[in-house]
């Protein structure tokens, strides 16, 4: 078990979502926070909700797709925190639309984010965890670093990117003060599908659908997934699954590999 009072965390995409409920239960069990996002009205707020008494909390207007002010962000935290235990690598995109109608621009500013953004951060952050006495790295994945719907080939291909990049990392610091936690949520009930881009080719008719089929998808709060994720972070596992929705895809997809979307598919007809 990691003891998280008077550990120093960052967290990316913390404005608001996943990232806001992470960093409220981290900074429930005593944590320090060095927050990111490039919201700092939503960081403020975030910042504000998990104010406590012997909480030093930072705020920091960042975008993981620079890479100048990722590799300078190191230096920014360690100014105003002593060392960092806990990277949390959660901020993130979305874009509809199928391969052919995402322009690759689009497809490029999505990978940059959700997959470059986890390579730099743990790059720049790596020293730092090594230097700690006991560090865990969370890279945020999805369900959809589990299975791959139709109309989600950028997300996707992100996602078991970041997954692929976690485990192996994982086994390369095997026997290091360093532990890599990957996570998987489901249908998480945050505005990544609101906020969402969008194909151009896209139809008024398509993004209807498609706004409708996920929102009704995202039905877990926000804090419930990030008691979940912290409860994992304090047992260092490698690996959480988050949500039944999560779960159950996951168990179809190893049972039918390759057929698996049109099992979960039908069910969710």
């Amino acid at each position: 078990m990691m003891n998280l009072a008077g550990k120093t965390a960052v967290v990316t995409g913390a404005a608001g979502g996943i990232g806001r409920a992470i960093s409220r239960s981290l900074a429930r069990r005593g944590c320090h926070l060095a927050l990111a996002d490039v919201n700092e009205a939503g960081l403020a707020e975030t910042a504000e909700l998990a104010a406590g008494a012997g909480r030093r909390i930072t705020c920091h207007r960042l975008d993981v797709a620079d890479k100048a002010a990722v590799a300078a962000f190191p230096d920014i935290v360690t100014a105003a925190h002593p060392g960092v235990d806990i990277l949390v690598n959660n901020a993130g995109v979305a874009i509809g639309g199928t391969f052919e109608q995402v322009a690759e621009a689009d497809f490029e500013w999505l990978i940059d984010i959700n997959f470059w953004g986890v390579v730099r951060m743990t790059r720049a952050f790596l020293p730092l965890l090594r230097a700690s006495n006991g560090a865990q790295l969370v890279n945020i994945s999805s369900l959809f670093g589990l299975i791959a719907p139709p109309g989600q080939t950028a997300y996707c291909a992100s996602k078991f990117a970041v997954r692929g990049f976690s485990e192996s990392l994982r086994h390369e610091l095997e026997g290091s003060s360093v532990g890599v936690t990957t996570v998987h949520p489901g249908g998480v009930a945050t505005a990544i599908a609101r906020n969402a881009r969008h194909a151009l080719a896209q139809t008024e008719t398509e993004l209807i659908e498609a706004h409708r089929r996920y929102e009704k998808l995202l039905t877990m709060p926000p804090e419930e997934a990030g008691e979940i994720i912290v409860r994992a972070v304090e047992q260092r596992r490698p690996r959480i699954i988050v949500g039944s929705d999560a779960r159950n895809a996951s168990f179809v997809e190893r049972l039918f590999p390759v057929t698996y979307w049109k099992l979960i598919n039908y069910r969710r007809a």
